[in-house]
């Protein structure tokens, strides 16, 4: 595998130059619709899931009509994230609908794969993904979630990377009334490496994710892109 080339998965936003001071305050409260949509579609999501496998298992493809519900899961909540804690990169509502959006100011999107390994199958999903579920868990905080008996015997869970730059960005937004540029690109780095991996757990590709943080609003050009840009036009004959 060329890890410059180009993932299957693609993950955009773009940055709103004008942001609310003060909106990423109740954005949560804002957000209780999605989240009760959202809640109902990872059920389905996970379940559609188990039902690929076996589709995979037996037919080597990834059944077409779960493959663009479960696309549209990922597509919904990533519009959702962006708008509120995983971005803020925008004060435009998200839209409820599984579709694609152009649009909007985020996007996602995976390519069909027209054959998967049955083989890997029954192993990427746990095995093969455990080093980026251990990386993903730092980000988004799930490698500090403990029960903790010398306080009582509490749960405690931590916000993650992703968590603390984004509540970095909202007190900038709130008292500068900017967005920090560099900040808002390693939080895309972030989200893109999340995404990657939540694409490949879920059987949607077979393309192992990058261990790299690719930064910026835009998915970074694949190899075969940069050298055909770069490469001298041909003599006119």
């Amino acid at each position: 595998m060329d890890e410059s080339s180009a993932y299957p998965l693609r993950l955009e936003g773009d940055l709103s130059p004008r942001l609310s001071r003060w909106l990423w305050l109740v954005k949560w409260f804002l957000l209780i619709p999605h989240f009760v949509v959202l809640f109902f579609l990872w059920i389905a999501f996970i379940a559609l899931s188990v039902v690929a496998f076996f589709g995979i298992l037996f037919t080597g493809r990834y059944p077409r009509g779960i493959f663009d519900f479960n696309v549209g899961v990922l597509r919904w909540s990533w519009r959702v994230g962006y708008y509120s804690y995983s971005a803020l990169g925008t004060d435009a509502y998200p839209p409820f609908t599984l579709g694609e959006v152009p649009e909007y100011p985020a996007r996602l999107s995976v390519a069909y794969p027209k054959q998967l390994s049955r083989g890997l199958a029954l192993v990427k999903w746990w095995l093969l993904a455990l080093p980026h579920y251990l990386i993903i868990g730092v980000f988004t905080g799930g490698a500090f979630a403990g029960y903790n008996e010398a306080n009582g015997g509490n749960w405690w869970y931590g916000s993650g990377l992703i968590g603390l730059l984004v509540c970095i960005a909202g007190i900038a937004l709130l008292f500068a009334g900017r967005y920090p540029r560099g900040l808002y690109e390693l939080v895309m780095g972030m989200n893109r490496w999340c995404l990657r991996v939540v694409a490949y757990a879920a059987l949607m590709t077979d393309q192992y994710p990058p261990f790299r943080l690719d930064m910026g609003d835009r998915e970074p050009p694949s190899t075969d892109t940069v050298a055909t840009a770069g490469a001298d036009p041909l003599p006119a004959s």
